[in-house]
Parts: structure tokens; C-alpha cells; sequence
């Protein structure tokens, strides 16, 4: 790795890799009590292990998981990949969902400081660890007052070393500002890539000294270049029925043809110096600012290798990234 290799979550003194893989998809199948999939459809467990030993050889430290995602399933299959390997890396996980383990159904969510701590130690068990690395509050649009709560609790399992930091995965600037007051808020979790840029949160990170960790890098896949010839999701994916806060699919799961033709419209820089098109998309975020730190999924061995690659091509340049920008905007008005 040639470039860039390290970032830092906020002031924690807790140090990533520049990349960290997202674990929803290993999760497998799950859905909601109206049968709407949640997750990315089948998985092969072995495979999903051998896919985060591989992300460990090649130098990535830092795996982001959520305790619903496969209702359970994911925190289990990270705990078991990382084995002995755990004090080798940074664990990031997610509460505020209630979901049916045996079933695996989302049934619905609880902002209780209660259901908090029941939580975490659920999570500490699935993953087979004694503290969480970054605890993330994974209800984007809880009350900001009742997150006051949440974060004088999560400052309190600093205290007590059950985690070491935490975070809100929200889109909304205002929230994540509520849990940046707290001395132990490290990162916000939000949605960036080359379609979606979030200026604002961006700002708030950097104001507060805070980690951005980039949710959806690569637009669902879209910034992969596999949808570029047609095709569509499989059933059982939740982009083959996306919901509302799904964008970039329509609603029988093909790719929106307006956000494939931005794509388009970027490519040439964005594989620029041998890079591949996702490699180029995650180059994009390293440039949009220091403090990202983007989690592609993953589900393969050859997805981790591709994704991990990306490092040694390091950030695009600032002039690479303006230009993308002045296309972007042209191909919107």
C-alpha cells in the first residue's frame, strides 16, 4: 500500500485502515413482517469468512456491522472470522433495532436506554468480544432529545470500557450534532459517494473534530460499473424492491437510468491510472476529505481484493475532483 493507509476515528486515538469493509451483506437474508428483504440475498458463511480473513491479510482493521443485520447473523459470522485476530482490529456496531433472531424478521426499533444496554450486551456476545470499538445508534431519525439519553449512556459504557467510542448513523446534520457534544463521540456514520455528496455533514466532521464513515461508497453498486449493460437485482435483494430511502433504483429493481448515466459521464476519471470504476469511486472519497473512512460491502473474497486495491492507487487529485464535480453538475441541469 503505497499512498495512504491510516485515519484516525475523530480524537479517540483509535486508528483504522483508510478503507473499512461494511458487513450488512455477509448478514444473508432478512426481512421485514411484511416480507419486504432487508438484506443483500443469499450468502455462503465460509466464503464471508475467508472474504474478512482476506480483508486482515491485506491490511484492512476496521469492520462496521449492525446487530440487525441477518437479524444477528453478521455480528456472529465477524466474530468468527476474527477469531484469535480480534485485538487486530476495530469493530464498529449498531443498535436501536428490534428484530426476531430465530425468524430473522425486523420487528421494529426501541430508542430506550433500557434496550440500549440490553443490546450492547447481546452484541458483545454475538460477536464474541468484551467491548465495542464504536457504538453507532442506528435509528437515523430518533428524537434528538431521547439521543441525549442515549449519549450520556454510551459515555457511561466509555466509563465502564464495555466501548471504547461511539457514534449516530443519521443523514441529518442537526442529530449528529446532538451525540458530537459528548466527549466519546468519535465519527458520524453517513451516506457519500460521487452521486451523493453530503457537504454538511462533511463540515460537521470537520468542526468537531469527528471521523466520517462513508455508508453506500459505491451507490448500492452502482459505482461497481455491473449495472452498466442492464441487469438487475436478484429477489431476495433488497434493491430488487428497494424502499423509499433506497434512491438510484426504480421500483422493479432495475438501476435508474438518469443516476446510470452520471456514472457514465464520470467513468473516464474515475478509472484514471488503472484504477477500476469502484476503485475510483472510493479514490473520490479519499479526496472529498480527509476524515472519511468509506465501507464498501462485500461478499466475496474477489470483492475484499478489488475493494482493498484501492489503496494503492491513493486519493484522486483535487483538479480530478473539481472536474467530476463540474460533470456532475452539468449532467443534472
Amino acid at each position: 500500500m503505497t499512498h495512504m493507509t491510516a485515519r484516525e476515528l475523530g480524537g479517540s486515538g483509535i486508528g483504522v485502515s483508510a478503507l473499512g469493509l461494511g458487513c450488512w451483506a455477509i448478514g444473508g437474508e432478512w426481512s421485514d413482517t411484511e416480507g419486504q428483504p432487508l438484506g443483500w440475498g443469499k450468502v455462503d458463511d465460509q466464503e464471508s469468512v475467508r472474504a474478512v480473513q482476506r480483508a486482515l491479510d491485506l491490511g484492512i482493521t476496521f469492520f462496521d456491522t449492525a446487530d440487525t443485520y441477518g437479524a444477528g447473523h453478521s455480528e456472529r459470522i465477524l466474530g468468527k472470522a476474527l477469531g484469535k485476530r480480534r485485538d487486530d482490529v476495530v469493530i464498529a456496531t449498531k443498535w436501536g433495532n428490534v428484530f426476531d433472531e430465530e425468524r430473522r424478521v425486523l420487528t421494529g426499533n426501541d430508542d430506550s436506554p433500557a434496550y440500549q444496554r440490553k443490546a450492547l450486551t447481546a452484541s458483545l456476545r454475538r460477536l464474541g468480544t468484551d467491548r465495542i470499538d464504536l457504538y453507532q445508534l442506528h435509528i437515523s431519525e430518533a428524537d434528538p432529545q431521547r439521543a441525549v439519553q442515549l449519549r450520556e449512556q454510551c459515555e457511561e459504557f466509555v466509563r465502564d470500557g464495555l466501548i471504547r467510542a461511539y457514534a449516530w448513523s443519521t443523514d441529518d446534520p442537526v442529530r449528529a450534532g446532538v451525540f458530537a457534544e459528548g466527549a466519546g463521540c468519535a465519527a458520524v456514520q453517513h451516506r457519500l459517494n460521487v452521486l451523493q455528496d453530503a457537504p454538511e455533514l462533511l463540515a460537521l466532521c470537520e468542526e468537531r473534530g469527528l471521523a466520517s464513515v462513508n455508508r453506500s461508497p459505491l451507490a448500492m453498486g452502482l459505482l461497481t460499473g455491473k449495472y452498466a449493460h442492464g441487469g438487475a437485482p436478484r429477489k431476495g435483494d433488497i434493491r430488487s424492491a428497494p424502499p423509499e430511502w433506497l434512491p438510484g433504483f426504480t421500483e422493479g429493481g432495475a438501476p435508474d437510468a438518469d443516476w446510470l448515466a452520471r456514472v457514465e459521464a464520470v467513468r473516464e476519471i474515475l478509472t484514471s491510472g488503472g484504477r477500476t470504476l469502484a476503485q475510483g469511486a472510493l479514490a473520490w472519497l479519499w479526496a472529498r476529505s480527509e476524515r472519511t473512512v468509506p465501507i464498501p460491502g462485500f461478499r466475496t473474497v474477489a470483492q475484499v481484493e478489488q475493494n482493498a486495491g484501492a489503496l494503492d492507487h491513493g486519493p484522486l487529485t483535487q483538479d480530478q475532483l473539481k472536474e467530476v464535480a463540474e460533470i456532475l453538475t452539468r449532467t443534472k441541469d
